[in-house]
């Protein structure tokens, strides 16, 4: 502001800022006052993508801010994109630096259409961010992350999107199933290929672009004026380099360049006096109302194509690229263009990805399998003739047979197992079949793992679930002695004693001081009457006989706050006891399991699971002591005492009764690209 102070003290014409909204509003209000041409092009920090400044604008007459930058469309954009993705649950990470209030229109948008989003900030320490994810999350919270993590917006710089980009991936938090949106203007041709480098998965870039001359001759020529080769070259890395707010930079001066010398021409020339900001009484610059209508009215056709101003004096010329890879190709992959969107006719081109054709009919691939109910089961077995199967996956299967037009074979694994890789780098079971082309097609409840996804490729998941214990019901027996457990044998035999030794005393002294009956009174104090008012009184009955002497009436009322505390501990210890029974040998989580003992558990060999306990386990540098005491469990006397070789196998163990745990992810796996 005490800038521009002093070059109107010394002289100026017109103001060009290249700075952020705050300071923004100040200059606004300073070109207003002074009638001085303001041409504001809005400047992000670091790259990272812009949010609407939201400058007020007076009357037309007093308004002297000219927005070179044409505004942010963020909003517009990723509603489309997404619309036309047809997502309905994804996750927005942003940096430090972007205002997120940015895309509150956007927000707004996709709540009315019933859209899933969560926003998450990624710190400027990304790798720290991310180890403290795996270690506050449970393996349930991490595989329900992950999902999440399937469908993700990434709003941020181009220099903090490759790194989060590489943790991610190096992590295993996201899969080739993933799909990606990377939106900033601010991407350059190298930041497109070194994200593409860094991600896996399907990657949609989305970026402002500028119209380039298809004549090159004609590349570094605007009217008569000639750019350097550095600046209009579109493959020169200087170029490359350039952020958007200085190309606009370059031609606002050229746009100003062309206003002053058609002033020149037409002799309307106002020479300007000096002016000061600070003194009350200064008066606004004459000829700033002729000087803004100039600019307005020209125009220029630089390095961002066409630069001018409409009535709003906003700069309505803006186009945007959208970039895409596709699913299920290798890191460093090739990037093409999918289309482009401007606000006038929208989005140019489609998103969605092209159908397969029924270009497969007379081929018949072998097809690899796994029993395992319901996804695939043996449904006829006739001697002589060859197997059928049923399931949920072989529905799949046989979908996409009908419409691709292939037939298949199929057959199950020869060692029944889904595939781990051995000592000497080989793979077995399902894996093994497609890695060895002894099959074409993998098909049943299989894990995805990194391992896996090295050597053969996934379709995308369709069912996933996370580790699951499978523990047998305990019997409900009914006991009909049940309502003595809360006290020892031993304790009710004293009690049973300390009736009986209390009644005789009673009956003693009664015998030596007998109490005064009334008349009429046929009521005895027998060794009998005595035992049962004792009894009466202990189980809170009362008695029939009447004891009016005081060393009876002592000793009674001794004996009755005895009874009080028995009864009262008694009905204490009972209801404790029904509630540990019925919660005795609850399992409720992978941690509760690890921490007992007395049940013993195991999993399939060579399974998903078995690998992952195994590696966690045997790893001595990692922080949840759990995967150790679960793998000393399953690994007694080498895998053999505890493991089984198929679930069904584990499913007999826990009716045996033995606790079996298990992790299914179901997903087709194929080998060739269908």
């Amino acid at each position: 502001f005490l800038t521009a102070c002093d070059l109107m003290n010394q002289g100026i014409l017109a103001l060009v800022s290249s700075i952020g909204c705050t300071s923004a509003g100040s200059l606004q209000s300073l070109a207003d006052a002074m009638h001085i041409p303001h041409l504001f092009i809005q400047r992000s920090t670091a790259g990272t993508p812009r949010s609407g400044c939201g400058l007020t604008r007076s009357n037309r007459n007093d308004d002297y801010t000219l927005s070179v930058r044409p505004p942010v469309y963020l909003n517009d954009v990723i509603f489309r994109v997404v619309t036309e993705y047809a997502w309905q649950k994804f996750i927005i990470f942003y940096d430090n630096d972007y205002d997120i209030r940015g895309i509150q229109e956007f927000l707004d948008k996709v709540s009315q259409q019933g859209m899933d989003v969560a926003l998450q900030k990624v710190e400027n320490n990304i790798n720290k961010m991310i180890t403290g994810l795996f270690a506050t999350m449970r393996i349930e919270e991490l595989n329900r992350y992950r999902d999440t993590l399937r469908r993700a917006i990434l709003i941020m710089n181009p220099s903090t999107a490759k790194s989060f980009l590489t943790e991610v991936v190096e992590t295993n938090l996201v899969a080739f199933d993933c799909h990606w949106i990377i939106i900033n203007e601010e991407i350059n041709d190298v930041d497109v290929q070194e994200l593409v480098r860094r991600s896996i998965g399907r990657l949609t870039i989305i970026r402002q672009t500028f119209p380039v001359p298809q004549n090159i001759s004609q590349r570094c020529f605007r009217g008569n004026h000639r750019i350097s080769s550095s600046l209009c070259d579109p493959k020169d890395p200087f170029s490359q380099s350039m952020e958007i707010s200085n190309l606009y930079i370059y031609d606002t001066v050229l746009l100003l360049a062309n206003a002053f010398h058609k002033k020149l021409e037409d002799r309307k020339w106002h020479s300007m006096a000096s002016l000061t900001c600070i003194r009350k009484n200064s008066k606004p610059w004459q000829g700033g109302r002729s000087m803004l209508e100039t600019i307005k009215k020209g125009g220029v056709n630089g390095l961002t194509g066409e630069l001018e101003f409409a009535e709003n004096g906003g700069n309505p010329n803006v186009h945007f690229e959208i970039l895409g890879t596709n699913y299920g190709e290798d890191l460093g992959r090739g990037i093409r263009k999918l289309g482009c969107w401007n606000p006038v006719t929208g989005l140019n081109g489609s998103l969605t990805d092209r159908k397969l054709e029924n270009n497969m009919r007379g081929v018949v691939l072998r097809v690899v399998t796994v029993l395992e109910e319901p996804f695939v089961m043996v449904s006829e077995n006739v001697l002589g003739k060859p197997k059928k199967y049923q399931g949920f996956s072989i529905d799949v299967l046989e979908a996409l047979a009908t419409y691709l037009g292939f037939k298949y074979e199929i057959y199950v694994a020869p060692d029944h197992k889904y595939g781990s890789p051995q000592d000497d780098g080989s793979w077995n079971g399902l894996i093994g079949e497609l890695v060895f082309k002894r099959a074409d097609i993998g098909i049943s409840a299989l894990t995805i793992t990194p391992d896996r996804e090295n050597v053969v490729d996934f379709t995308t998941r369709y069912m996933d679930y996370s580790v699951g214990v499978l523990l047998r019901k305990a019997e409900k027996t009914v006991d009909m002695f049940a309502c003595l457990a809360p006290f020892d044998l031993s304790l009710w035999a004293c009690i049973a004693g300390t009736v009986l030794l209390v009644g005789l005393l009673v009956y003693l002294l009664n015998w030596l001081n007998p109490p005064r009956l009334q008349m009429g009174s046929m009521t005895s104090t027998t060794l009998y009457n005595s035992m049962w008012f004792v009894y009466g009184s202990f189980v809170q009955q009362g008695g029939e006989v009447p004891y009016t002497t005081l060393a009876t009436r002592l000793m009674m009322g001794a004996w009755w706050l005895f009874a009080l505390i028995v009864i009262s501990s008694y009905t204490a210890n009972l209801a404790a006891f029904l509630t540990i029974t019925r919660i005795e040998n609850s399992i409720q989580s992978l941690q509760d399991l690890s921490r007992q003992t007395d049940i013993p558990y195991g999993t399939v060999l060579d399974s998903a699971v078995y690998e992952h306990v195994r590696v966690k386990g045997m790893n001595p540098f990692e922080r949840d002591s759990m995967y150790s005491q679960m793998w000393r469990m399953i690994n007694r006397s080498n895998g053999s005492e505890n493991n089984v070789l198929e679930s069904t196998a584990g499913i007999q163990k826990v009716l045996a009764p033995f606790l079996y745990a298990s992790h299914w992810r179901y997903s087709v796996l194929h080998h060739i690209c269908l």
